[in-house]
């Protein structure tokens, strides 16, 4: 990966609606050069997709949480199961493995408290929830940040 490709990957996380012949003004290419840089990026999975950024209160979500959970046992068909339960759940924006004193971590979102109950219900219906600790996002300093390109 070269200077150019560093560059195009920093413009397209600020902005992918750049079009092609946008994008290669800004790094100094003519149009297809370009366009081939972007498809390799894109085939070789360094560009993973492309995302529309939803304004969470214009969608009628009004809370985030992160809630933490740990799990009964470790054996590969119960973790297997959790994972494809949670992957299931359009409330979990995110989950992530961690170390630490709880298993995972978990980004929610509710349109209230009754649908952050709701959600509670059946991640404590799941057989192998040992325990959940919520905390209650009170505001956002920074979401989505471009991610830095360190190769």
């Amino acid at each position: 990966m070269d200077r150019i490709d560093k560059q195009l990957l920093e413009l397209m996380q600020k902005d992918a609606r750049l079009t092609t012949a946008e994008l290669a003004d800004l790094v100094g290419l003519s149009p297809s050069p370009c366009a081939r840089r972007i498809k390799r990026l894109e085939k070789e999975k360094i560009v993973a997709g492309y995302h529309a950024s939803l304004t969470r209160d214009k969608v009628g979500i009004a809370m985030t949480m992160f809630v933490e959970v740990s799990l009964n046992n470790h054996q590969v068909t119960s973790v297997d199961d959790f994972e494809q339960a949670i992957g299931d759940m359009q409330e979990v924006v995110s989950c992530h493995v961690v170390s630490g004193a709880y298993d995972y971590l978990l980004e929610v979102v509710a349109k209230d408290l009754s649908g952050y109950e709701q959600f509670t219900r059946k991640l404590q219906c799941l057989q192998n929830v040992k325990d959940i600790h919520t905390q209650l996002a009170i505001r956002k300093v920074k979401d989505r940040g471009a991610l830095p390109i360190y190769v």
